[in-house]
């Protein structure tokens, strides 16, 4: 994607002599605090190696706020509801920058105040983001920090103890200031199967060879049977025409997919695979950085979509290369879906920001740029995380309910996971443990069999195996407007497996849980859909480059979010373009007289993510959303609108 180079206008020329505090060297009363990304208080208890050189190459990315908010939100409406004027017209990127983007007078002015400094700006054409690039020195002096070198718990990266400044007038437009802060805190949603069980398999169902997969594990032809995708493919809707893109913290060997579509028998196109390097791109492929993850995203989609092209967007495992490649992607306006499998609990986020680490505006960041994709009729799907309805497990190690962060945005569709029926499973029928039907994906079947799988007791067995589909209510955003009345969302039943204790850094273990009953809290709900994510009904992913070959065991909402990613090829191809934002649409169809969706209403044990579970006859359940998708029916239904 090509970024602006500005040259400077005469109307930023005027702003900027107005303000005159821009020059270097101007009056410390004239300047404010700017919202910066990871901030001061993450480098508290940090090793501080000396200041950072002045000639360290350094990239910034300034978010800026996108204009008409409201109106915005009704175009986007607008764009799904069928019989609208503007149904299924949507914008380019060029017309959303003049809509709802900064204006070129106030880009410019922030572009030359860097420049002033030898700063050199890259502007994103939804004129939304700013991507800098310049020394530390240079950074140093144009937002009043000192950048030093430092590490902590084995991370080496550069900070400031430091709050950025910038003059006064300048500060009003701008989200959040990303980069400062190099640190890396995010994880992909990816979920191996114990090594104990795997070792009792027989080699057939672990080990195979270029031109034949490992045994008993979903393949894209099982995969296209349980949600009826078949038909789409017998049809000839193979993606043709389309493009999707993967957004990733993690660099991926382009060769290791065709090996993966080869072995399967997936007639993909060659040279399919463009790679984008964001912010100069994720560094080495290795598994400590996941490049599994992005390995897997490519292998899933593609499979779904073989003749769709394939975009995927590295970035580094930063807060700006996370916002900057969705926006690089979303502004390219190249992909017609997009998925990532990346995030932080809410309770984290929330954690940052409040203890100084973490913009105030950090989750708004990437809501902008969702909001942008529905606009552009982008579909974008995040995985919602793997550790039930305890997401902070996952980062905090605290007990409390919370969901994940980006898969949280009211304007991405929220893919979240379900156990397939233990017939499906090589590993489940020899440990005795059966799973009758499609139920939410959690790991408390396999609290009865604790003994056997080496547990000390039931309770520290469970307490360590708090995985599964990840899911529940927001407490950052609030209930969109498509959730509002869908039966099960304001009124859900519950699974009382845990119960946090001392400040929610403990648990109690309730070997026989009540089924409660709850209410939301008025915050987004998710998931929005659910497929299989269970990696005892899971997957194989192939890498040459991470495994040598072939790695089975497989699962998590990490392989939905790009599962649906290729399915949305499939439905753009047979609908002759872009269906754009899924979720309105979606609720719409669910509650018609002809759902795409089964919903997994039923209640108790053999159907929760550890808290939340079905309630009978309804649409919604928080563990899996509005259920798993007949994809045939459900491509029907966007072809038709009903």
């Amino acid at each position: 994607m090509q970024k602006a180079r500005f040259a400077l206008a005469s109307s930023a020329l005027l702003m900027m002599a107005a303000i005159g505090a821009g020059a270097p060297g101007a009056n410390a009363a004239t300047r404010s605090a700017v919202a910066q990304g990871i901030g001061p208080a993450a480098t508290q208890n940090t090793t501080v190696f000396g200041n950072t050189p002045a000639n360290t190459p350094v990239t910034v990315s300034i978010i800026l706020r996108t204009r008409h908010m409201n109106q915005l939100a009704a175009f986007i409406h607008s764009t799904v509801t069928p019989g609208n004027s503007h149904y299924r017209h949507f914008l380019s990127t060029q017309q959303f920058a003049q809509l709802y983007g900064q204006s070129p007078t106030v880009i410019h002015a922030i572009v030359q105040y860097f420049q002033q400094y030898g700063i050199m700006a890259s502007i994103y054409p939804d004129n939304l983001d700013i991507t800098l690039n310049g020394t530390a020195g240079e950074f140093d002096q144009a937002f009043h920090v000192t950048l030093q070198n430092m590490e902590k718990t084995g991370h080496k990266f550069h900070g400031t103890h430091d709050q950025p400044t910038m003059p006064h007038q300048l500060t009003g437009p701008i989200l959040a200031v990303l980069g400062l802060t190099n640190y890396g805190p995010f994880s992909s949603t990816a979920v191996h199967a114990s090594p104990t069980a795997l070792a009792k398999l027989p080699s057939q169902d672990t080990s195979g060879t270029a031109s034949q997969p490992p045994q008993g594990w979903q393949t894209p032809q099982t995969m296209e049977q349980n949600y009826n995708v078949t038909p789409l493919i017998n049809a000839g809707d193979l993606g043709q025409g389309q493009t999707l893109g993967i957004v990733t913290l993690a660099s991926i060997d382009p060769s290791d997919p065709y090996g993966y579509w080869s072995a399967y028998h997936i007639p993909a196109k060659p040279n399919r695979i463009t790679l984008v390097n964001v912010d100069g791109g994720a560094g080495p492929v290795s598994n400590s950085a996941g490049s599994g993850e992005t390995t897997l995203d490519v292998e899933q989609s593609g499979s779904l979509a073989p003749d769709a092209n394939i975009i995927v967007y590295q970035a580094p495992n930063t807060d700006y290369g996370f916002v900057d490649a969705f926006i690089n992607a979303i502004s390219a306006n190249k992909v017609g879906s997009l998925s990532a499998s990346w995030g932080l609990s809410e309770t984290a986020v929330n954690w940052l920001i409040q203890n100084g680490y973490e913009s105030p505006n950090y989750a708004q960041a990437f809501n902008e740029a969702f909001q942008e994709a529905a606009a552009q009729g982008i579909s974008t799907f995040a995985a919602t995380g793997d550790y039930g309805a305890y997401q902070a497990v996952s980062d905090l190690g605290t007990t409390n309910l919370a969901v994940g962060n980006p898969a949280d945005s009211p304007y991405v569709t929220a893919a979240g996971g379900t156990t397939l029926p233990s017939s499906q499973s090589p590993i489940l029928p020899s440990l005795g443990i059966t799973v009758p039907q499609q139920r939410a994906w959690a790991w408390d079947y396999f609290f009865p069999y604790w003994k056997q799988l080496g547990g000390t007791s039931e309770a520290s067995f469970a307490e360590s195996s708090t995985i599964g589909s990840n899911g529940g209510y927001s407490v950052i955003f609030p209930e969109p407007s498509y959730q509002r009345g869908i039966s099960g969302i304001q009124h859900f039943h519950a699974v009382q497996w845990f119960t946090p204790i001392d400040n929610n850094t403990a648990w109690d273990f309730n070997p026989n849980p009540p089924v409660v009953s709850g209410r939301s809290n008025g915050g987004r709900a998710m998931p929005d859909v659910s497929l299989d994510a269970d990696p005892y009904t899971g997957y194989t992913i192939y890498s040459q480059a991470l495994y040598g070959g072939w790695s089975v065991g497989w699962g998590g909402t990490s392989f939905v979010a790009p599962q649906l990613n290729g399915i949305t090829a499939l439905i753009n191809a047979a609908a002759g373009g872009r269906v754009g934002f899924w979720n309105p649409q979606i609720y719409r169809f669910a509650k018609g007289s002809n759902s795409p969706f089964t919903p997994l209403d039923t209640t108790g044990t053999g159907n929760d993510n550890l808290y939340y579970t079905g309630t009978p006859g309804t649409i919604y359940n928080a563990a899996t959303g509005l259920g798993t998708p007949n994809v045939a029916a459900l491509t029907k239904s966007f072809m038709s609108g009903q």
